[in-house]
């Protein structure tokens, strides 16, 4: 069998494949040239999911006669001025969009660049051009899309779902771009040069208002990364992962370096089979990443992801971590009490309350209290201002009492706080094992395990991520690694755990498989060793209980990702009892 050329029509509609896949790919491509021809405002308009018709008009540059012949033709582009693909600056750069579309659909263009005497009108079927009234900017009207590949059209879902996948991708551009004013069908308004937060709050919904962590980390070597945005505080989140939105120099993808990051820094304070919400935009130098992978150019490759993914994770961690003491409005609280009495008689103490964990009720009780002061009991008002000057540092304020056995009441001066004692301890408990539990324990015969040379490879990759997680490693020969010191008391199968981890190394370049696993033992311990719901504490308790938390990194949620306390504003009581 003889070798022959493809016709261009053939090779249009197989290049098709893999740049449109629906409707959705068509808005992506087309809204990224009005993008890089500097429009401001976009306007969308979809009609059955993409499948009837899709029309998108810019404000951007617009095109002459000659770039617009050209326009439609394979690989032809006005990007990569100097021809370098290590230096993309653009949202587009193969030149495949135009021509594939105009091969699976019936497509038009009406374009001016503003110096020409008139406008311009493209028919992609028939490659005519001729003049028309088209005053400024470009119009793309792409009709009966796959009409020329029956095989595609069967494979479209029905409307809705296709409406919604054009929705996901407007949002994603507009997140990239909260400068540029978007309008989809008439009824979703992103308006141009929006605050980020606004056009946050417009995408993912009203619920995240005062609910989103500042990011702005830039990383202290040489590498020029920096990451800035907004990630959702622990108890806000979602079931599944479409309101994480993430960006490389400005481009939307879906990164498997990014999301492993982002779900590395929420291990310990969000379940794993939920998810925070987040909009992060990466920032590198464009040598340092290609965007060059697939047509549709969602997906990029770092050169250093582990150096990428290491920035990442310490910079969202840093921020989880100043989050200790908010309110439900994002708020901290002033701690000043100002109560014109004591609500109820309460010791008044300067040594620390210590938690002792007991694993047996034959033993000493859960707390060991050390008090060096008789309680106050008189209510005057000297004593009142000495009770406010040693609780005016304390965020979470004054403790009142508990209820049910389950949950601390305590005030500060304008709001009433209930916090969830098994949460609270079992948060303590996590942070304390997690950093001084790990122990390891050397081996005097070292556990020898068999890989397949490539697996060898990608677990040494991590050599010291293990080394953190107390597994030291080295290989033993060509197809074997030995495992010379290994978590004390952890019973398991090294040989399969290796296997994972190689299979997660080479798919994505890192493994968190070993800091799951960690994560894992660790809360559950926690869970298992803490004061529980319905155990009466005393005040001592209570109140060291709220010291420790305030102190405690992550102290805003449990390691489930549970609340730990819910501050109501008096205002919100005045509420209820219809006070002014």
């Amino acid at each position: 069998m003889s070798i022959r050329l493809l016709p261009d029509y053939l090779v249009n509609q197989i290049a098709a494949g893999e740049v449109v896949e629906h409707g959705a790919s068509v808005v992506k491509e087309v809204i990224e040239n009005a993008l890089d021809a500097g429009a401001d405002q976009i306007i969308i308009d979809v009609v059955d999911g993409g499948r009837t018709s899709i029309n998108i008009v810019d404000n951007g540059s617009g095109m002459d006669k000659e770039d617009l012949a050209h326009c439609i033709m394979r690989h032809a582009t006005s990007k990569l001025p100097d021809d370098n693909l290590m230096r993309i600056n653009f949202m587009g750069f193969r030149g495949e969009a135009l021509p594939s579309i105009a091969s699976v659909s019936d497509m038009t263009i009406d374009t001016c660049n503003g110096t020409d005497s008139n406008g311009w009108h493209l028919d992609c079927n028939t490659g005519d051009i001729k003049p028309s009234d088209w005053q400024s900017g470009t119009r793309v009207r792409v009709q009966n899309l796959f009409a020329k590949t029956p095989a595609r059209l069967k494979f479209l879902r029905t409307d809705r779902a296709e409406m919604m996948a054009v929705l996901d991708v407007v949002k994603r551009l507009a997140m990239a771009r909260s400068d540029v004013g978007f309008v989809l069908n008439n009824k979703w308004h992103f308006p141009k040069d929006q605050p980020l937060m606004e056009r946050i709050i417009a995408v993912m919904g009203e619920d995240v208002r005062n609910r989103m962590h500042v990011v702005d980390v830039t990383s202290g070597s040489l590498s020029g990364m920096r990451l800035m945005g907004y990630i959702s505080d622990p108890t806000l989140r979602r079931a599944s992962s479409v309101d994480q939105y993430l960006f490389v120099n400005g481009r939307p993808v879906k990164d498997k370096v990014l999301v492993g990051a982002l779900r590395a820094a929420y291990m310990d304070v969000m379940h794993a089979r939920e998810f925070p919400l987040c909009a992060l935009y990466l920032t590198l130098p464009p040598e340092n990443v290609d965007v060059n992978v697939s047509p549709t150019k969602n997906d990029v490759h770092f050169l250093e992801p582990t150096h990428v993914r290491s920035f990442i994770i310490k910079a969202l961690r840093d921020v989880l971590s100043k989050t200790m003491v908010e309110t439900d409005a994002n708020n901290i609280t002033d701690s000043k009490i100002s109560f014109t009495g004591p609500l109820v008689s309460r010791p008044r103490f300067s040594s620390y309350t210590k938690f002792v964990h007991q694993p047996d009720n034959r033993q000493k009780s859960l707390f060991e209290t050390y008090v060096n002061q008789k309680p106050i009991i008189e209510t005057k008002s000297d004593d009142i201002q000495k009770q406010d000057d040693v609780f005016e540092s304390q965020p979470l304020g004054r403790v009142i009492g508990q209820v049910a056995n389950k949950y601390i009441i305590a005030a500060t001066s304008d709001s009433l706080v209930i916090v969830d004692q098994h949460a609270a301890h079992e948060r303590i408990t996590y942070e304390k094992m997690r950093k001084h539990l790990i122990k390891v324990q050397p081996l005097l015969t070292p556990i020898v395990v068999h890989l397949r040379t490539e697996d060898i490879s990608a677990v040494l990759m991590i050599v010291d991520d293990l080394r953190d997680s107390g597994l030291v490693i080295d290989s033993f020969g060509d197809d074997t690694i030995a495992i010379f010191e290994k978590p004390s008391d952890w019973d398991m199968d090294w040989s399969a755990v290796l296997h994972d981890i190689a299979d997660e190394v080479r798919a994505y370049g890192h493994s968190s498989i070993l800091k799951e696993k960690l994560h894992l033992k660790l809360a559950n311990h926690a869970c298992h060793h803490s004061v529980r719901a319905g155990q009466k504490l005393n005040y001592e308790q209570m109140d060291a209980l709220l010291r420790d938390i305030e102190r405690t990194e992550h102290g805003g949620e449990c390691n489930h990702g549970r609340p730990v306390y819910k501050f109501i504003p008096l205002n919100q009581i005045d509420g209820w009892f219809e006070r002014a």
